[in-house]
């Protein structure tokens, strides 16, 4: 009986995970065809034929749909791994001098925003969404101030730079704004884009 217990609790857990990926699926398409406020959490239950109910059980609310379905398609799938340890970061603090690092870097922002993109879009002009805003971008921070500290203890920052300094200037210059404002707005080559960042920083934190 144990052995049959622990098979249909799998079973649930797999079939749970398979209802919500599709959920998130039905959310994402329904997001960027219509946006945040054109999107109603009873369409998004319908596109993915379950109950409004089970969208709650399994995510919660909109906003939480919106948080979940940016953060699965930021990872490029649902498994449980941070992105520093995923191979494409693996990269950036493996990059043998900083100029290396920060051009791998710049693949990874562009990797990315193609990812995630639109839904930051999306999200820059909602007011409902300022809680998210606030959220990736602390965990973009996160992520830069971690990067410097691992660069700066492999190669030492220009004199006179700290850690918290040099973070700003890389949080600056890798902000998906830039890519707004340069690569779409301004039409940008992404090897332009990539060598600029590189340059940037590589200057502004060793020169």
């Amino acid at each position: 009986m144990a052995g049959r217990r622990k098979y249909d609790s799998s079973t649930r857990a797999e079939g749970s995970r398979a209802t919500r990926r599709r959920i998130l699926d039905a959310a994402q398409e329904l997001f960027l065809a219509k946006g945040y406020l054109g999107t109603t959490l009873d369409g998004i239950a319908a596109h993915a034929e379950v109950s409004p109910q089970t969208v709650y059980n399994l995510v919660g609310g909109k906003a939480a749909l919106f948080k979940a379905v940016y953060d699965v398609t930021l990872a490029g799938d649902d498994e449980p791994i941070p992105l520093v340890d995923r191979p494409v970061f693996q990269e950036v603090l493996q990059a043998d001098s900083p100029q290396a690092a920060f051009t791998a870097y710049a693949e990874v922002g562009q990797l990315l925003w193609e990812r995630v993109g639109p839904l930051v879009r999306i999200a820059a002009g909602n007011g409902e969404l300022r809680a998210f805003v606030a959220t990736i971008e602390a965990e973009r921070s996160t992520g830069v101030r971690r990067l410097v500290h691992h660069l700066a203890e492999r190669f030492g920052l220009r004199p006179g730079l700290t850690e918290d300094r040099a973070a700003d200037i890389v949080w600056v210059l890798a902000a998906p704004e830039m890519i707004d404002r340069l690569v779409v707005e301004r039409g940008w080559t992404w090897n332009a884009y990539r060598e600029w960042v590189a340059e940037t920083a590589t200057h502004a934190l060793f020169a």
